[in-house]
C-alpha cells in the first residue's frame, strides 16, 4: 500500500535525503520517494505505519501530516485559508521598512528619497534573513529562480548582491546602476515566481531565506512588483 504525506521543514536536497533515509529505516516501510518542491513523501508500506511513528522517525525540524489534513470536505486547501497568518512575518517586515523610511524623511519629505530608503532597507533586511541560513538558501532559491536554476553559483552570491544594492540606495551611490540592477535581478525572480504560481506547486518562498517557513503566494509576486515599479519610476522620472 502506498500513502502520500505532506512534509514541511525541508529546504534543500540534503533535507530531502535525510527525510527519505529516516523513513526508509522504519519497519514495514518498503520504499520512500520524497518530492522537495511539492513537499510530499510517497511511502510504500507492507503494513500500515501510523503517523506518530512516522513523525518520531524524523528530526524535530520536519513535520509530517496526512495529505488529506490539508484539505476540507470540498477539497479546498486549508493552507490557503490561513495565508494571512502564514505571511504575517512578511507583512510585518514590510510595515517596519515602510515606517522606517517615512520616519527617515519625515522632517524634509521627498518622495524620491523615501523610495531610495525603502528600497535600501528592503534589500538590507531581506539579505539579512538569507544570511541566517546561507548554506540552505541557494537550494531553496533555485526551486523557482530561473537564473539560479541554470547557474547554481548565482544563488550563493545573491545575498551579497542584495546587500550591495541596499547600501548603494542608502548611500545614494551610483543610483542609476542600482535601479537597472534591481529591474534585472527582480525581473528574473518575478518570472520564476509567476511560473511557480501558475504551476500550482507548493513551493517555499526563499525571499526571507529559510529561517521563516513562507509559502510561495501572490504576496511574493506583489513584493517583487512593488520594487520593480519603484525602480522603473525612479529611472523614468
Amino acid at each position: 500500500m502506498t500513502h502520500t504525506y505532506k512534509v514541511s521543514g525541508m529546504t534543500c536536497q540534503h533535507c530531502r535525503a535525510s527525510v527519505e533515509e529516516s523513513l526508509k529505516d522504519l519497519d514495514q516501510v518498503k520504499s520512500v520517494s520524497v518530492d522537495l518542491e511539492a513537499e510530499e513523501a510517497k511511502i510504500d508500506m507492507e503494513k500500515h505505519v501510523d503517523l506518530e511513528t512516522l513523525q518520531k522517525a524524523l528530526s524535530d525540524k520536519y513535520t509530517i501530516s496526512k495529505k488529506s489534513d490539508f484539505e476540507d470536505k470540498s477539497g479546498q486547501n486549508i493552507q490557503d485559508q490561513s495565508k494571512a497568518k502564514q505571511l504575517f512575518p512578511l507583512f510585518l517586515i514590510f510595515g517596519y521598512i515602510a515606517a522606517a523610511s517615512i520616519l527617515l524623511n519625515f522632517s524634509d519629505w521627498e518622495l524620491s528619497s523615501f523610495m531610495f530608503d525603502f528600497m535600501g532597507l528592503f534589500y538590507i533586511v531581506f539579505s539579512f534573513f538569507k544570511f541566517l541560513d546561507y548554506t540552505g538558501f541557494p537550494e531553496s532559491f533555485r526551486m523557482y529562480d530561473p537564473l539560479a536554476k541554470a547557474l547554481p553559483a548565482y544563488g550563493w552570491v545573491y545575498p551579497f548582491i542584495e546587500t550591495a544594492l541596499g547600501l548603494m540606495f542608502l548611500m545614494r551611490f551610483e543610483i542609476d546602476i542600482a535601479l537597472v540592477a534591481t529591474i534585472v535581478v527582480l525581473g528574473i525572480t518575478t518570472i520564476g515566481v509567476t511560473r511557480s504560481l501558475f504551476s500550482k506547486k507548493v513551493i517555499k518562498c526563499a525571499c526571507l531565506g529559510t529561517a521563516l517557513n513562507l509559502p510561495m503566494t501572490e504576496a511574493t509576486f506583489i513584493e517583487n512588483t512593488i520594487m520593480l515599479v519603484m525602480a522603473v519610476w525612479m529611472l523614468l522620472f
